[in-house]
């Protein structure tokens, strides 16, 4: 069932999260010691934030704000909270968000639309392939959004492909929730052992924590290996600690859709002003009917793409593309500028890649150097020339690349103390 909210005119829309915005003005200033200090600082006063555009008045907030001032974004009692999470640490030290027991009920509700994009509907049964422990707000988001759905839940948690299947054939899931390269190793295991995977239960996987589109909203490489071996579909969703919202696709495939009572977002340039829709940009968002540690003009980090057309499923609502690198990750190399998904969907062209970490770091000149270290069934000269020529022609640089023992990699993309995969390691 689609909001009527998410069906209305695209001035409906902004009327609607005008009224909303100036709530949430009120509610800061009122209650957030650290918003209470910014307005005194740039002399804002509320009542002329009426409008989104009225935001570009406000300077932004940012992830070393965050860090800095942790404590003074709570808006609530600490006996008011209810679940502690933290940010994964990425870039920077983990940040600390509570939630109270409305913040608790708006993530269900969130992760409810989330899962209805999907087609996830009442009395389907999804297997929760991702960790709800170690202070992760995503995992439980997933549970309580399936609970309030009225779908079944298999929490299995991350990894251990034969326990994976184990579950899959025992409980008969319609719906996977998963990190999507963890599914190749799925499909490699199944293949091993003869299961019947192309006959299970699964017709499709929510996938976390990488990219399925490209810049064009076309299928990743990493989308395409998947898909030539299982016939499912694979739905995207972007969401983080700060955000307390998801933009997840329907299944027109075209980018995740925006909920309009939950999140007001920006897409800005280097000078924080907005870009056109379709340009690339960082994502600002302000979060919407959140309690305890609400956010104005948050910084994301991420690089994204905004689509305003409307989408075939009927909502009126913009899409998010995918996450196509983060600020602090832009890597400049002999005078190109990338991003790790960019690799990352390289890496994914070679099946015989099983394991792959991008490291980068500074040289002695002060410019960026990446080494790509990888585990392959094909360790020959002539594969690491494919590689190197692959790499050129699509991304018009040649990385360092190194081969490594299975298992020395495994330790470090697989940390147990990490709640997600390791590809990536910026040492600069």
């Amino acid at each position: 069932m689609i909001p009527d909210i998410e069906t209305k005119s695209i001035t409906d829309i902004e009327r609607f999260q005008n009224a909303l915005l100036q709530k949430h003005m009120a509610y800061l200033m009122e209650h957030s010691p650290f918003y209470q200090r910014k307005f005194k600082a740039e002399n804002i006063q509320i009542d002329t934030i009426k409008t989104i555009q009225d935001l570009q008045k406000i300077s932004v907030t940012t992830k070393a704000d965050l860090q800095m001032y942790n404590h003074d974004f709570f808006c609530v009692d600490k006996t008011q909270i209810r679940d502690y999470a933290t940010t994964s640490g990425t870039l920077g030290d983990p940040v600390t968000f509570g939630l109270t027991d409305n913040d608790l009920e708006r993530l269900a509700y969130n992760e409810m639309l989330s899962f209805q994009c999907a087609g996830v509907q009442k009395g389907d049964l999804v297997q929760l392939m991702t960790t709800m422990d170690r202070r992760f707000m995503a995992g439980l988001a997933y549970f309580l959004g399936l609970r309030k759905l009225g779908a079944g839940i298999v929490r299995v948690g991350a990894g251990v492909p034969p326990l994976q299947w184990d579950s899959i054939l025992r409980y008969q899931p319609k719906f996977l929730i998963a990190v999507p390269s963890f599914i190749l190793k799925m499909i490699e295991y199944a293949e091993e052992n003869n299961i019947d995977y192309k006959n299970s239960s699964v017709k499709g996987v929510i996938c976390i924590g990488e990219a399925l589109r490209t810049t064009d909203l076309q299928p990743t490489l990493l989308a395409q290996r998947i898909q030539e071996k299982w016939n499912i579909n694979l739905f995207s969703t972007y969401a983080s600690t700060e955000m307390s919202a998801a933009f997840t696709e329907c299944d027109q495939f075209a980018g995740g859709h925006h909920h309009p009572e939950l999140i007001i977002s920006e897409i800005v340039n280097e000078n924080n002003e907005p870009v056109a829709d379709g340009e690339l940009g960082e994502l600002v968002v302000t979060t919407l009917g959140v309690e305890a540690m609400p956010l104005l003009r948050f910084k994301t980090g991420d690089m994204v793409r905004k689509h305003s057309e409307k989408c075939l499923c009927g909502r009126s609502t913009y899409r998010l593309g995918p996450v196509e690198g983060r600020k602090q990750q832009m890597i400049k190399y002999k005078g190109t500028t990338l991003y790790p998904p960019a690799m990352h969907d390289a890496v994914a062209h070679f099946k015989e890649i099983k394991l792959h970490l991008i490291e980068i770091s500074s040289n002695e000149i002060g410019t960026d150097e990446i080494l790509v270290r990888i585990f392959s069934t094909d360790t020959s000269d002539e594969f690491a020339g494919k590689l190197k020529d692959y790499f050129r022609a699509r991304l018009r640089v040649t990385p360092q690349i190194i081969f490594e023992d299975e298992l020395a990699l495994q330790k470090i993309i697989y940390d147990p103390l990490s709640r997600k995969p390791i590809t990536f390691i910026d040492k600069r």
